[in-house]
């Protein structure tokens, strides 16, 4: 088992504990990704990084609301340090659910300004509110006045119609005098017309300079940035010019990467020594979601680049997609897989292997 894993005994909690501690380091974050960056795929992260600043998925201020709150919030505490990203615009909406994240306990809570999906758009949520700086700004407010909880926006560089530098400025100068202090800039505008949200992950340009430039220009204000980062080589590049880096697609695909997180970054040990030892600290979490109904498949998905790049690899994802959504399927699929990929006599934790 990996050293100082969550505790096997840790309860799937969606229950009010109140906050969680001190203001957590954005120095390395795993970006909000939906249907991704879920309870399961956030505890192997953990298992893989002590540090590491986890988001949940966006969660609208009306799932909240007006649906199953406690489902939508459900966490375990050995996610933390654990981020609430909410899509919203109503300041009134926005600052309920901001009390919710703390009363369940997360460590900060995020507004979503940067979805650019139509869906979002209509009900007035994501990167369309770049173009409403002032309702940012109120929303901003609001929150803040509800909650302890450090509140932070997560932002494009702009948006079509919108994408100046004097727009991107007006938008931080605005949301900044409302109180917030960590900004989380996506390098893209968002083109609202035209580009799918896969698009808009890949096509509008990447633009790290202008992020380079906002923390120049605003000195005293937490800037991280975001957008197409890989390796830790990328990492510590920005870091010379801002406070943080957020990883999205790369933390997921190939979640090792992970591993060598806090060592690189934060001078620490690194918690697990092994893919293989990572993925048997995950069978008691396996185990508990698995008696709370959670289907296997639901689980396993999250595993699957665990073993990227590694001999064996691909049998362990094959046996995996070929067995874990068959009824009754459980943690023996897991095991089964696991015996297809060769455990290695010394393993290495370096950005090389971490990137195998």
């Amino acid at each position: 088992m990996s050293k100082d894993a969550p505790s096997e005994n840790a309860e799937n909690t969606t229950g009010a504990t109140g906050k969680t501690g001190p203001e957590p380091s954005r120095r390395f974050c795993v970006a909000p990704m939906m249907d991704w960056t879920t309870p399961q795929y956030r505890y192997l992260a953990r298992l893989l990084s002590r540090h590491t600043l986890l988001y949940t998925e966006m969660v609208t201020t009306g799932a909240l609301i007006h649906g199953d709150t406690e489902r939508f919030l459900h966490h375990n505490p050995a996610e933390y340090p654990l981020a609430l990203q909410l899509g919203g615009s109503d300041a009134g909406e926005l600052a309920h659910c901001a009390r919710l994240a703390e009363q369940f306990g997360f460590s900060e809570v995020n507004l979503n300004v940067g979805c650019p999906s139509d869906r979002v758009q209509n009900n007035m949520i994501g990167a369309c509110l770049m173009g409403h700086p002032d309702k940012v700004a109120e929303a901003v407010s609001a929150m803040i006045a509800a909650t302890s909880l450090p509140v932070t926006v997560k932002h494009r560089i702009g948006i079509n119609g919108r994408e100046s530098w004097d727009d991107l400025c007006e938008f931080v100068d605005k949301v900044s005098a409302a109180g917030c202090r960590t900004f989380i800039v996506h390098a893209r505008i968002a083109v609202l017309e035209g580009l799918s949200p896969k698009e808009n992950r890949d096509v509008p340009p990447l633009k790290y300079d202008w992020v380079y430039r906002l923390k120049q220009k605003y000195p005293h204000l937490e800037i991280i940035i975001n957008g197409g980062i890989k390796t830790f080589e990328e990492c510590h590049e920005h870091l010379e010019h801002t406070d943080g880096v957020m990883l999205g697609r790369e933390a997921y695909h190939n979640p090792w990467l992970l591993a060598g997180v806090d060592s690189e970054f934060f001078g620490d040990e690194a918690p697990t020594a092994s893919r293989h030892d990572a993925l048997r600290a995950m069978y008691p979490f396996i185990e508990s979601e698995l008696e709370r109904g959670v289907f296997l498949s639901h689980i396993s998905r999250h595993l699957l680049g665990l073993f990227h790049g590694i001999p064996g690899g691909r049998q362990f994802r094959r046996y995996i997609s070929e067995n874990a959504h068959k009824s009754g399927a459980g943690l023996e699929v897991i095991q089964t897989a696991l015996e297809k990929v060769r455990e290695p006599a010394q393993p290495v934790l370096t950005e090389a292997t971490a990137s195998a």
